[in-house]
C-alpha cells in the first residue's frame, strides 16, 4: 500500500529561491521494518532509507542533493526482527522489511518452521543485502565451548518473532537439544548482554551481520567468547537447509575475541506484491546507484558487503515485478 499526499512545496521553494516555480508535489511514505536498535538491521535500514529518500524541495542529484526517488520519504522502523517484519508486510502494516532468507522462504511456502501456517504468497523480494552470522555468546571463563555445553544452562534465544529465535531453536535441535534441556530466556539485544554480564544468564544467541553494536559494546566491557557452531550439528543443519552455510567470524571483530567458525544465513529485503511496480522499480534503482554505494560504504561496517553483484544471491522468494524489471535491465535476470 502506498501512502501519498499532495503537498505544496512552497517552504522548500522559498528556501531555494524558487517561489515562481513552486508546485504541488506528490509525497510518498515508505516504511522499512528492521530489527532491534542494537542490531545490524536497524542502522543499515537507516542508511538505505536515507539513500532512497528524496523529499520535495531537495537539491537535484549531482548538485549536492539526494539521488533517491522523487517525493519519497522512507523510514527505518525498529521491530522484533524477521518474523515480525514479514507479518507486518503481509498485514499491510509496513511497506517492506528485512528478514533472514530462511525465515522468508518458510513464510512464503508455509513450510519448515512455518509449517501449518497460511503461506504468505504475497511476499516479494527487492534484493539480497548481506550475510548474517549466528553468534553464540558466553563469558570467556564460562566453560561453555560448544552447543552441547548449553544443556542445563540459562540461555537467551531472543524474542519470539525474531529470526534469531527461529534459528536458535534449529541450532539446538541439530545438536540434539531442545528448550526442555535448558532454561530458556527471551531477551533481546542490550538486555541479553546486560544479563550475561550480571550473571543472570550463561549465554545468548544473536543472528546479525558482524560487527553488531550490542557485541561491540559488550566485548569492550567484559571478557567474552564466541562459542563455535560447527561439527556434526552444523553439518546436519547445512545439509537439511540450503539457506545455511559454514562461515567464520574473524578474530578481533569484537575486542579480544578469537576467530570462530559458525553458521551464516542471508539477510534480504522484502515487500508485498501489492506495492506499486513503478515505485519498487524506482526504489531498486535508487538502492543500487552510485550515491547509495558511497553511503553504504561509509554508513555501516556491513555496508561494503551490500553489492549489486550479490543482489540475487540465495533469493528463494520471487522478485517484485518492479525489482525484476530493474535487474533485467541491469543484465542480471534473463
Amino acid at each position: 500500500m502506498i501512502h501519498t499526499i499532495k503537498t505544496a512545496a512552497i517552504g522548500a521553494a522559498l528556501a531555494l529561491g524558487m517561489v515562481g516555480s513552486a508546485a504541488a508535489q506528490e509525497l510518498t511514505f515508505f516504511t522499512i521494518g528492521t530489527g532491534g536498535t542494537a542490531y545490524t538491521y536497524y542502522p543499515v535500514g537507516g542508511v538505505i532509507a536515507n539513500a532512497i529518500s528524496k523529499p520535495p524541495g531537495s537539491r537535484e542529484c549531482g548538485e549536492g542533493g539526494s539521488c533517491g526517488v522523487d517525493g519519497l520519504i522512507a523510514s527505518a522502523v525498529s521491530s522484533r526482527g524477521s518474523v515480525d517484519n514479514l507479518n507486518a508486510i503481509t498485514s499491510g502494516l509496513r511497506n517492506s522489511g528485512f528478514a533472514q532468507s530462511d525465515v522468508a522462504y518458510w513464510a512464503y511456502t508455509g513450510t519448515g518452521t512455518m509449517e501449518g501456517s497460511e503461506p504468505a504468497t504475497e511476499l516479494r523480494t527487492i534484493g539480497a543485502l548481506f550475510e548474517e552470522h549466528i553468534h553464540l555468546v558466553a563469558l570467556a571463563d564460562s566453560g561453555i565451548n560448544s552447543v552441547a555445553d548449553l544443556a542445563g544452562k540459562r540461555v537467551s534465544l531472543d524474542e519470539p518473532g525474531s529470526g534469531t529465535y527461529v534459528d536458535a531453536n534449529l541450532i539446538l535441535e541439530a545438536n540434539g537439544l531442545s528448550t526442555d534441556d535448558l532454561s530458556a530466556e527471551a531477551l533481546k539485544g542490550g538486555a541479553a548482554a546486560d544479563a550475561l554480564r550480571n550473571g543472570r544468564i550463561d549465554a545468548f544467541f544473536v543472528v546479525a551481520g558482524y560487527p553488531t553494536g550490542t557485541l561491540v559494546e559488550l566485548a569492550s566491557a567484559a571478557d567474552i567468547k564466541l562459542v563455535p557452531i560447527d561439527g556434526a550439528g552444523a553439518d546436519a543443519l547445512t545439509d537439511a537447509y540450503g539457506f545455511f552455510a559454514s562461515s567464520d567470524i574473524p578474530a578481533n571483530t569484537y575486542e579480544g575475541v578469537d576467530a570462530v567458525t559458525t553458521v551464516a544465513v542471508g539477510a534480504q529485503w522484502y515487500t508485498s506484491a501489492n506495492e506499486d511496480e513503478e515505485l519498487i522499480y524506482n526504489i531498486t534503482t535508487a538502492l543500487w546507484n552510485d550515491e547509495t554505494r558511497t553511503l553504504l560504504d561509509v554508513g555501516h561496517a556491513k555496508g561494503s558487503t551490500i553489492t549489486i553483484e550479490t543482489a540475487l544471491s540465495g533469493v528463494g522468494v520471487p522478485l517484485h515485478p518492479g525489482a525484476e524489471r530493474f535487474y533485467r535491465e541491469a543484465g542480471l535476470v534473463e
